[in-house]
């Protein structure tokens, strides 16, 4: 089961907050908290040097805040997903956060069930957004990929964009289309160049916004 236990970090201004956290998650099987940090700047750091699986990643904290932290990882191209956490009022930074590469985010008051479901989701590979937080994202212009970019998509590609948006992991895309997973990430691969788009969330939202997804 070693293999299997997905390896999280905690980035959290308020130690109340991590302490929480860590409490609850570790008595889940396949969740271990493998550090904290309480800031930004040290999140990145402790992100490169630890290697976590998923990060849950705070928005408010001083310096270095929680998006400044996602681009930077992203920058490193630190493959570690990142959850972002945070309160209804902070609703409106969630779009810059998604935009930054983020794979979903949780509310701080968030059921703790539905929390290490969230951890295993996104570790999974999908990506978790609330309609209202979809529809503000989709209003606005989600990377360079216009429409006639998606002409230049072949049928399979579309076929994995659909199943992208649908929020499938690509080993899930895989087993539907009955591929190698390695054909999979290929496809993707390709379907990001094409449509010059950074990561499978703006990949879903653009298959949303031109009538690719199912």
């Amino acid at each position: 089961m070693a293999d299997k236990v997905i390896r999280v970090l905690l980035v959290d201004d308020h130690q109340v907050v991590r302490r929480g956290l860590r409490t609850f998650l570790e008595v889940q099987d396949d969740i271990e908290v493998v550090g904290e940090a309480s800031d930004g700047a040290e999140g990145v750091a402790r992100a490169e040097q630890l290697k976590p699986d998923v990060v849950l990643m705070d928005v408010k904290m001083p310096g270095m805040d929680g998006i400044e932290a996602l681009r930077k990882l992203r920058e490193l191209a630190n493959p570690a997903r990142v959850l972002i956490v945070t309160s209804f009022t902070e609703q409106r930074t969630v779009v810059p956060a998604l935009r930054a590469g983020a794979s979903g985010y949780v509310y701080k008051d968030v059921d703790p069930d539905a929390l290490a479901g969230a951890i295993r989701s996104v570790h999974a590979g999908h990506v978790l957004l609330q309609p209202e937080v979809a529809g503000a994202l989709l209003s606005q212009d989600v990377g360079h990929g216009g429409t006639g970019r998606g002409t230049t998509l072949t049928e399979r590609e579309k076929e994995v964009l659909a199943l992208i948006a649908d929020g499938r992991s690509n080993r899930e895309i895989a087993r539907h289309l009955v591929l190698s997973e390695k054909t999979v990430k290929t496809h993707v691969s390709n379907i990001l160049m094409k449509l010059d788009l950074a990561d499978r969330t703006q990949a879903a939202l653009w298959a949303v916004r031109h009538g690719v997804a199912g």
